[in-house]
């Protein structure tokens, strides 16, 4: 019975302590401010499957001529992806389809982009993504920044 309570308290406080800790990585992502929102598809086919599948929810920070792409369910403190403010060139926006609704945030917008020749999905609040096209839109001179 005692080791019964020891085993069922120890594993309520390796919960705890993991939520905690993940509470935690969400805020330090945060402290710098320039955070959002942002459902990520990489690699994605010219005419996507509309089934809503291979999305990841994260939250995107700005970072000097970057966007650090993080997924909120990780532990990771390393962004997944990075994209390079020169590199990134918007194709088209969309609202989403189908079952990527349920996928997605609701009232989110799908940005299709290309990043160094890979095709990519975005997928953000309309506030982020004005945010977003004024960030690529505010390239240094002699940077080539493309917005549809």
């Amino acid at each position: 019975m005692v080791l019964a309570l020891t085993v069922c308290g120890l594993v309520v406080v390796l919960v705890a302590l993991g939520l905690f800790v993940f509470g935690l990585r969400r805020r330090l992502i945060q402290r710098s401010g320039g955070t959002f929102d942002c459902s990520l598809r990489w690699n994605v086919p010219e005419h996507p499957d509309p089934s809503g599948k291979g999305w990841g929810y994260g939250i995107a920070r700005y970072n000097g001529d970057r966007i650090e792409w993080f997924r909120v369910f990780s532990y990771a403190l390393r962004p997944r992806r990075v994209l390079e403010r020169s590199a990134i060139e918007v194709v088209g926006r969309r609202a989403p389809e189908g079952e990527e609704e349920l996928a997605l945030l609701s009232d989110a917008v799908v940005l299709t982009c290309l990043h160094r020749g890979t095709r990519l999905e975005l997928a953000m609040s309309e506030d982020a993504l004005t945010g977003f096209l004024a960030w690529l839109e505010a390239a240094p001179p002699g940077q080539r920044v493309n917005v549809a």
